[in-house]
């Protein structure tokens, strides 16, 4: 589940290992690219930790972070 600290919405992702780690990142960068809206994200071996933010907004959360969170989890989803 996203939750919402510091004006980021944040998530961790959890996976089998690093492969599937950086497949999940690289399938989500085909995503972020498309909608021109990048996240803040950190990979440790199976582990991705993603934050979102609206930089060009005041770096706040605006709808554009929780359409992209929402992108992201059917992402995730394939990896369930």
């Amino acid at each position: 589940m996203w939750h919402e600290e510091k004006n980021r919405l944040q998530k961790i992702f959890k996976f089998r290992d690093f492969t599937e780690a950086f497949a999940f990142m690289t399938e989500v960068a085909v995503v972020v690219e498309k909608m021109d809206h990048h996240p803040s994200w950190s990979n440790i071996w199976n582990t991705v930790e993603i934050q979102l933010t609206t930089h060009e907004a005041g770096n706040i959360v605006t709808e554009k972070d929780r359409r992209l969170a929402q992108a992201i989890d059917e992402v995730y989803g394939k990896y369930l």
